[in-house]
């Protein structure tokens, strides 16, 4: 299902994730680190591959449409995890 957010929000998700959460999110959904970091903004497609996210300039750093919202809900889980111990 798709998901639009600005970059900023993109980007503060990322950021508040633990360490390890990149790992866990790819082995989960048997794909690359990198992958997942393209997902989140990075842009290196040697060692991962493009996640259908879309950015469009504009404020708060852009508008960004997920073309699908799992790596995200992933994310927002593992960030509810962490607050609720």
């Amino acid at each position: 299902m798709a998901k639009t957010i600005s970059f900023h929000e993109l980007r503060r998700l990322k950021d508040s994730l633990p360490d390890g959460s990149m790992h866990q999110i790819a082995d989960k959904l048997n794909t690359t680190v990198q992958t997942v970091r393209n997902y989140f903004g990075g842009s290196n497609y040697d060692f991962g591959k493009n996640v259908g996210v879309h950015i469009e300039p504009g404020p708060d750093g852009g508008i960004v449409v997920l073309d699908d919202s799992t790596i995200y809900d992933m994310a927002v889980e593992i960030l509810k995890e962490q607050e609720a111990e």
